[in-house]
């Protein structure tokens, strides 16, 4: 796919369009400057040889209070997330807060107050931060950008992309889709009444226990834009492999569910804010669903597992037993969702 002559909603919104727009134009622009590899954080190494991983990235999600969550609490998490994919542990953030005038003061209070609150959970400290005022009507309320420095605490670690094997399992650690879900039925002009909380959290308590019991995990990726369908893509292009999944097996709520098909949304293209999927060894997977039940991702779920067949596509497999190909999201689902 090309990108066209002006910038799309679309390429926002982390499916096929996003990816053209990265490797047509950003790629090239920035040969020879870029040293990461297009995974949710880049890992650096400083002269005494001490690696770490940096994440950066921009949130303006529309509402900015939404079920389980709210602009403040969604930075926080993302950007800690995203270091911890790579399997480090946020240490420092910095951020930027854009303010459009006539916003609320009382707002801006509530979430710093939960930006705040959701740092201290993380352990992370913020290390540099930046406040701007735009004149009304030049930026809708509230941006916020963040950037997260993450520590290695478990060297034995080489998380990638680009490095998945044949024939490992594929596990989610929660529900699909419920963030998005959350935020389109939260929009004003949907209006949809419903009892769904975001999945809004921080996920390294949960994979820590992983790290330390050594093993055999190849790939981590929070699925938030484009969900599930883009991350499984990613993987099997990255790592040209196929990758084939139980439909059956996805862990969705029954009020995602019914969002989806009143909208006709399919949850795997929908965004999460506080779930992963993790790659790893198929004897090993037994062994990591346990310790995510207890540790407190009961919805845990293995749902397939990476083949030899169909190199770089995603195979689903329906309860009907039909067998379709899961494609990259295509064109802009939702907007403003993180």
């Amino acid at each position: 796919m090309h990108i066209s002559d002006s910038i799309l909603l679309s390429y926002g919104s982390g499916g096929i369009e996003s990816q053209s727009l990265i490797t047509e134009l950003f790629y090239p622009l920035l040969e020879g400057c870029v040293i990461s590899s297009g995974e949710d954080a880049g890992i650096g190494i400083l002269k005494n040889s001490d690696k770490f991983a940096l994440s950066t990235d921009g949130y303006i999600v529309s509402p900015l209070f939404f079920a389980g969550g709210d602009i403040g609490k969604l930075c926080v998490c993302g950007s800690c997330n995203d270091v911890a994919m790579m399997g480090a542990k946020a240490r420092y953030l910095s951020a930027s807060f854009m303010i459009e005038e006539g916003f609320l003061m009382s707002d801006l209070k509530c979430i710093v107050e939960s930006f705040a609150k959701t740092l201290r959970q993380s352990g992370a400290k913020l290390l540099s931060a930046d406040t701007k005022v735009l004149p009304r009507g030049t930026l809708d309320k509230l941006f916020i950008t963040t950037t997260a420095l993450g520590e290695f605490c478990y060297p034995h670690l080489n998380l990638s992309a680009f490095k998945i094997p044949q024939d490992c399992a594929v596990l989610v650690s929660g529900n699909i889709g419920t963030h998005g879900a959350v935020i389109y039925s939260s929009r004003e002009e949907i209006g949809l009444q419903s009892d769904l909380q975001s999945d809004c959290t921080l996920l390294y308590s949960i994979l820590e226990p992983i790290f330390q019991a050594k093993l055999k995990l190849y790939a981590l990726r929070d699925a938030t834009r484009g969900g599930i369908a883009s991350v499984l893509n990613e993987w099997a292009n990255a790592s040209k492999i196929g990758i084939e999944i139980d439909e059956a097996l996805l862990p969705i709520l029954p009020q995602v569910r019914g969002i989806c098909e009143l909208l006709g949304f399919e949850a795997y293209n929908l965004a999460n804010e506080g779930m992963c999927v993790l790659c790893i060894a198929k004897e090993d997977a037994g062994e990591a669903l346990e310790i995510l039940h207890s540790s407190g991702a009961t919805n845990a779920t293995l749902i397939g597992y990476t083949t030899s067949e169909n190199a770089t596509k995603v195979v689903l497999k329906t309860p009907f037993g039909a067998r379709r190909f899961l494609d990259y999201p295509s064109g802009e689902l939702l907007p403003r969702i993180c």
